[in-house]
């Protein structure tokens, strides 16, 4: 059975996806969090690969739920403010982990991954940045009727 001439495949959803801002950061994330992986999980701190699991996990189903148009689908969900809160708590988080790999002196797998995990904070606080302004517009004054005589 085939579906109607107008839906995509799936390539063709992930290839226009990934060429919007929105996809090619998402997929950014997923690297650098698969690069911060692969360096911690080679160190003797590899304990701080969970935080890198966790936002790669949270990244990746977000792309695949704005690839397949699924946040059209569901909108009781107020898609800014979860793409915010993810981009900075990836910020936050991976900033911190840095700071803690780079005070507490490991070896140069973990040094790798606190570089790596600079980096990404940087790229998920661009990210929160860009999604800020969307947040602005989308909080309008709510209608008020005009009060005479008051």
């Amino acid at each position: 059975m085939e579906s109607s001439g107008s839906s995509k495949g799936c390539m063709e959803q992930f290839t226009s996806f990934i060429r919007s801002q929105r996809g090619m950061l998402l997929f950014v994330e997923i690297i650098a969090c698969i690069v911060i992986i692969i360096c911690y999980g080679a160190s003797s701190s590899f304990g701080y690969t969970g935080l890198a699991v966790f936002i790669l996990i949270y990244c990746v189903v977000l792309f695949i739920i704005f690839m397949l148009g699924l946040h059209l689908q569901l909108a009781f969900i107020h898609w800014g403010w979860t793409t915010f809160v993810r981009a900075l708590i990836g910020a936050v988080a991976f900033l911190i982990t840095a700071i803690i790999v780079f005070f507490s002196r490991p070896d140069g797998g973990a040094i790798a991954g606190a570089v790596a995990s600079i980096l990404t904070g940087i790229l998920f606080a661009y990210d929160a940045y860009t999604i800020l302004p969307t947040l602005r517009k989308s909080h309008t004054a709510a209608p008020s009727e005009p009060t005479e005589g008051i």
